[in-house]
């Protein structure tokens, strides 16, 4: 999967839609192969990103879940220690 789509469900404070957006323009990008479409493709390219945030605003306003909502901060430090750990064995396999 992509590493820049990032998860979105059952944080605090809740997900805005320019998060979700961000999210819709990776997949959209990761789907297509375009960073950026050419004039003839850009209809199409930014209507996939529309569409595909609607469908994930509706998901995620329907989920459910019983777990404690987690922390934006906390998550971002586990994500910075798990690259720390990436990048540390891959400079000692190089």
């Amino acid at each position: 999967m992509c590493r820049n789509i990032k998860m979105l469900f059952n944080f605090s404070p809740p997900v805005t839609e320019e998060e979700i957006r961000a999210a819709s323009l990776q997949f959209v990008r990761k789907v297509s192969g375009f960073t950026k479409p050419s004039k003839a493709n850009e209809t199409a390219f930014l209507s996939a990103v529309e569409e595909i945030a609607a469908v994930s605003a509706r998901l995620l306003s329907s989920l459910e879940t019983n777990a404690p909502a987690r922390s934006r901060e906390e998550e971002a430090a586990k994500a910075k220690a798990r690259n720390a750990d990436r990048f540390r064995s891959q400079e000692r396999t190089a």
